[in-house]
């Protein structure tokens, strides 16, 4: 989060430190801290000034009106403070709805002054800029100072004046006193931006013919700017807010997230509760929490807190085994449950931080059960089937209750499954998997064609793009409607191939003409090309040091995609405007100083630029472009129909909840038009009025769903856009963050903007206005969907949205019908100069076939990896590729002839598949060709599945391959990884090739594969791999490589060890 609160007594030490003004600040750094453990001889040492003067004493716990709820101990001497504090140091004491302990307080000298003299005196921050409050009476009885201080704005990037000050704020204030408060007050200001606060309050501000006095002081820091400010803050401790305690766990987790560039939060709010959460996502922890909240479990709500950003495996073991050790503390008589949830993710590799969380479940499985603990697990997102495979294994083996559910089951279900509301499906519905895809069939590089360009709502265009209107002079430039079109040409600031690859993919599928990145800037590396892929062909993209060589060869450019750090964002971004083809620009970074983003707002404002971001994934036109991992993997792109446009528009702050809202959208209309996810902080660089205005606008879209959230007055807009008429269009609207009016202390949730400070900030309070006003509103966020179709189906009654005929989606990057097509020269090849046959042409297709699926297993096997590393060294060719070739054997490669052994042994033994399998078992041996790392029977290798079909084709027998089916339906019955793989199905189907196809006797098939001529194959396949990684090396130039010191154990001498 950004906006954070500091005590009194930090805030009083930064402004003693730094504040510059001509009035004279008096009492500087005198005040005392005092807690029950304190030592008072040694304070009145270390603070002479305690034992002649007179003293006021308070709690220094965030605690607001002090004053009216008797907190201050006035005009006493040292014993009289001592006695007060015997009242209520340590006590229990409630405000408002928050009970707590006194545990903190501050002792400063009493400052004998008079009403006359008291002053109300506030700066915080907004969107446009900073305002200044001013109230010539200040004092426990100021009131409603909204509605009664002077106020001023100063705008962003401009600066006050005294000249200002007195003018506009001092006019009620004696003309003796007037020059010392604006002196103050523009030092004040000054301080305020200076040290990156976001509210600053000091009630009563005492002026005397002393100087002046600052008596209460209330402010927020913006944490963010840690690295700018460090020097001058210093170790800065936020204190929590009253009524919550501080515990060591929250802190430990905070130094996690201060360490990694994923994001990891947790707040305990009831220790004995018996709901605990460990959720994916800051949008999606806000929709748990208040689903919990929803359905009556807000005082067993153990906890807040999610982690996102791509934690690490060891990351999230981390952080899961803390929840997991607060949680098994205390029995609770209705035993416990742990709800780990989240939406369908952009990018977090799901598999992989599910292997943190197991490995804590592993480790805490004994409390666990004593405990009574159930788990629920929903999660989506890439390699999302695996991790609820070994989620649903480690349940099994440990004996814990986990119920795992997928992207079939909304997202919130398990919560109602969790507190008895809903019953527990016995075999939930799993959705198709479509994690591997294939080719088109063409040979060229050109894209598949268009299979469906949009719903019949939607008036078809020469030009989709609407360019942003020039302005008058002197106004701002007007920007543009349509942010994304089909010829968008994009750059991309960071080495994020990842993300680009993602996008190069959907550009594909999409059937664009060709990439929609252009170019990647990466200051820290020379000038160079960088591989990817554009369907089954290899491209290289320009890679440019510095932006503006960039720019200049790429004039077609007008969209910058920024994945530069939080402390580089800035200055990326400010450069990137000064180039007039940008007109949109999406910042990936969490984290940046809001005094710097508000200056970005500021100059995108002045140049027609339009921000997405910061803190976001970006956002999706379907069938025409893509903002970095937004969608997520192509799995999720196909199937919540992302490929190509829907009737439905959207605009989130969150990114994860964004691609909830595809899923959502994907099933109850015909699809997303587009969607914008605007991001977390409390001043995103466009609005939700912003992008909805843009939706109204754009012929294409029928409808329009906003999911708001708690923080903030954005919705407001949208409210008086549909009451004035301006918003015609449905719009369907939810604000998440409803939980919060329920919990007894302030919760900051994981969006920086994600804080209500008034009323009219809540979700509660902008759900109903919304509702007033015309808009869509659900009950809950479980209601949602439902809303969205009723509003759907509405306008598909009246003839509003004609839906266009759905046909099967595209297919990517490798097709069946590719693998077999063009030249045959291998039947000559293949069958005289290795098998001294003709084969038929089926046989050298699948040889074919069996070498492309072989060729290349990516740079980290073995084999690459040592091939790679030699390249590296300057071997040449043949030295290079024979590294790599020498690591073939039983553990890489190998599976081929020991499948075929192994099974046609079994079958022509007349074993049966069961006494095979028990066979291997006793005598302790592995079935070769039999498991995967990563796929299952319930995530299938489609190579598998493509050379599967092909056999069953075109085999005139498929005997042994049959049989090896048959070991794999008892295999994976015991673990579902346990699956013929791509190595085993090749040796067994070759042995049916080879017995089958005519070209052989019995005997001399039977020779093939004890000679190893199926190894063969894998040998000369994986050679072209081989000396593609050789020749990249080389056209990229790489240098030396040196292998990371923490991907090697090794064991030390005994005396040398630590």
């Amino acid at each position: 989060m950004s906006a954070k609160a500091i005590s009194e007594q930090t805030g009083k030490e930064f402004l003693y430190k730094h504040v510059c003004t001509s009035a004279a600040v008096q009492n500087r750094f005198r005040y005392a801290s005092v807690t029950a453990e304190t030592d008072w001889d040694r304070l009145a040492q270390d603070h002479p000034w305690l034992l002649t003067e007179r003293l006021v004493v308070k709690p220094d716990q965030l605690i607001k009106r002090r004053g009216k709820l008797g907190l201050v101990g006035i005009n006493l001497d040292l014993e009289g403070v001592r006695e007060w504090l015997s009242g209520h140091l340590m006590r229990e004491t409630t405000v408002g709805k928050a009970k707590g302990v006194l545990k903190n307080f501050l002792i400063e000298p009493f400052v004998p002054h008079t009403q006359e003299e008291e002053f109300y005196v506030c700066i915080y921050a907004t969107r446009e800029g900073d305002h200044v409050l001013f109230h010539h009476e200040g004092g426990v009885e100021v009131g409603d100072v909204d509605a009664k201080a002077q106020r001023l704005m100063v705008a962003v990037d401009e600066k006050l004046s005294e000249d200002q000050v007195t003018e506009q704020l001092l006019t009620q204030v004696p003309d003796d006193k007037k020059e010392v408060l604006a002196s103050f007050i523009v030092g004040l200001f000054n301080l305020y931006e200076d040290l990156y606060f976001t509210y600053l309050e000091i009630n009563p501000l005492v002026v005397t013919q002393d100087g002046v006095y600052v008596l209460d002081m209330a402010a927020k820091i913006d944490a963010t700017a840690d690295y700018i400010c460090k020097a001058k803050w210093g170790d800065v401790e936020f204190p929590p807010p009253f009524g919550r305690e501080a515990y060591p766990e929250e802190a430990y987790i905070a130094d996690l997230d201060a360490k990694s560039g994923a994001s990891l939060k947790l707040t305990l709010l009831n220790p004995r509760g018996r709901i605990w959460t460990m959720v994916a996502g800051g949008g999606a922890s806000v929709v748990y929490s208040d689903t919990i909240c929803d359905l009556g479990g807000v005082d067993e709500l153990a906890n807040y807190g999610e982690y996102s950003g791509a934690p690490s495996e060891q990351q999230t073991y981390d952080y899961a085994k803390t929840i997991l050790s607060l949680m098994t503390r205390e029995k609770h008589s209705q035993g416990k449950v742990l709800i780990i949830g989240g939406s369908i993710a952009n990018f977090t590799n799901v598999a992989a931080t599910f292997k943190g969380i197991v490995r804590a479940i592993k480790d805490y499985q004994g409390p666990l059960k004593e405990h009574e603990v159930t788990i629920f697990v929903r999660r989506g997102g890439p390699n999302y089937q695996e991790g609820l495979r070994v989620m649903g294994e480690v349940g099994k083996t440990t004996g814990i209750p986990i119920h795992v559910f997928g992207t079939e089951t909304h997202m919130t279900a398990i919560v109602g499954m969790a507190l008895g509301h809903r019953p527990i499906p016995n075999q939930p519905p799993m959705d198709a998997h479509t994690a591997n895809f294939l080719l088109n069939a063409s040979n060229s590089a050109m894209t598949p064609a268009t299979t469906r360009t949009a719903s019949f709502s939607e008036p078809r265009t020469s030009n989709d793009v609407t360019p942003a209107k020039k302005s008058k002079a002197g106004l701002p430039a007007a920007k543009a409607t349509t942010l994304f079109r089909k010829q968008t040409k994009a750059m991309v600031w960071g080495m994020q191939t990842r993300a680009v690859q993602g996008m190069l993919d959907f550009d594909y599928v999409c059937s664009r003409d060709g990439p929609s990145v252009a170019a990647m800037v990466y200051p820290f590396t020379g000038d160079h090309k960088q591989k990817f892929y554009w369907g089954h062909k290899e491209i290289l993209l320009p890679v440019y040091k510095n932006m503006a060589d960039a720019m200049k060869k790429h004039p077609e450019v007008d969209v910058l995609i920024s994945f530069a750090s939080l402390r580089s964002a800035f200055d990326s971004t400010v450069e990137a405007m000064q180039y007039p083809q940008i007109h949109t620009i999406a910042i990936i970074a969490e984290g940046i100083p809001e005094a710097q983003t508000r200056k970005m707002i500021k100059m995108a404002d002045e140049k027609g630029v339009t921000i997405i971001g910061p803190a976001t994934v970006g956002g999706i036109k379907p069938g025409c472009f893509k903002i970095g991992n937004t969608g997520g993997m192509l799995d999720n792109i196909l199937a919540s129909k992302l490929y190509r446009p829907g009737s439905v528009a959207y605009v989130s702050r969150s990114g994860g909840m964004s691609n909830e809202l595809n899923n959502i959208i994907s099933r109850t209309t015909d699809g997303v038009y587009e969607g914008v996810a605007i991001g977390g902080d409390r001043y995103p660089g466009s609005t939700f009025m912003d992008h909805v205005l843009r939706y109204q606008d754009t012929p294409g879209i029928q409808m329009i769903v906003v999911l708001g959230e708690i923080g903030g007055t954005e919705e407001y807009k949208i409210c008086q856009g549909i009451r004035e008429g301006r918003i015609t269009k449905p719009v369907v609207c939810w604000c998440i963050g409803t939980c919060a009016t329920m919990f007894t202390s302030e919760v900051q949730f994981g969006h920086a903007g994600a804080c209500a400070n008034q009323a009219s900030e809540t979700a509660v309070a902008k759900n109903q206005a919304l509702r007033d006003a015309g808009a869509y509103v659900p009950k809950s966020f479980d209601e949602l969907g439902d809303v969205i179709k009723t509003v759907y189906d509405e306008l598909v009654a009246n003839g509003t949205i004609i839906p266009a005929q759905e046909v099967p989606p595209p297919t990517v990057p490798m097709d069946y019908s590719w693998a077999r097509s063009g030249s045959y020269n291998l039947e000559l090849i293949i069958g005289h100069a290795v098998f001294l046959s003709r084969l038929p042409r089926y046989a050298c297709q699948f040889i074919e076939m069996c070498l492309m699926v072989t060729a290349d297993h990516g740079p980290a096997v073995s084999g690459a990896h040592n091939t790679i590393v030699c390249a590296r060294a300057g071997k040449d060719l043949i030295s290079s590729l024979t590294s790599g070739l020498l690591t073939i054997g039983d553990r890489f490669g190998g599976a081929l002839d020991a499948a075929a052994k192994q099974f046609s042994k079994a079958f022509d033994s007349g074993m049966l598949p069961m006494e095979f399998v028990n066979k291997m078992k006793k005598d302790g041996k592995l079935i070769m060709g039999i498991g995967h790392r990563v796929k299952s029977i319930n995530n299938p290798d489609m190579r598998v599945q493509i050379l599967k079909d092909f056999v069953k084709q075109h085999f005139p027998s498929t005997q042994l391959l049959d049989y090896a089916l048959d070991v794999e339906k008892i295999t994976t019955s015991k673990k579902p990884n346990l699956i013929l793989n791509v190595d085993g199905f090749i040796g067994v189907a070759f042995v049916d090739l080879l017995r089958t196809c005519g070209g052989f006797t019995r005997d001399e098939a039977d020779e093939f594969v004890e000679i190893g001529a199926l190894n063969g194959i894998f040998v000369l396949g994986r050679s072209m791999g081989f000396i593609g990684h050789y020749l990249d090396q080389k056209r990229l130039k790489q240098g030396l490589y040196r292998h990371p010191w923490d991907d090697i154990s090794y064991v030390l001498p005994e005396h040398m060890s630590m």
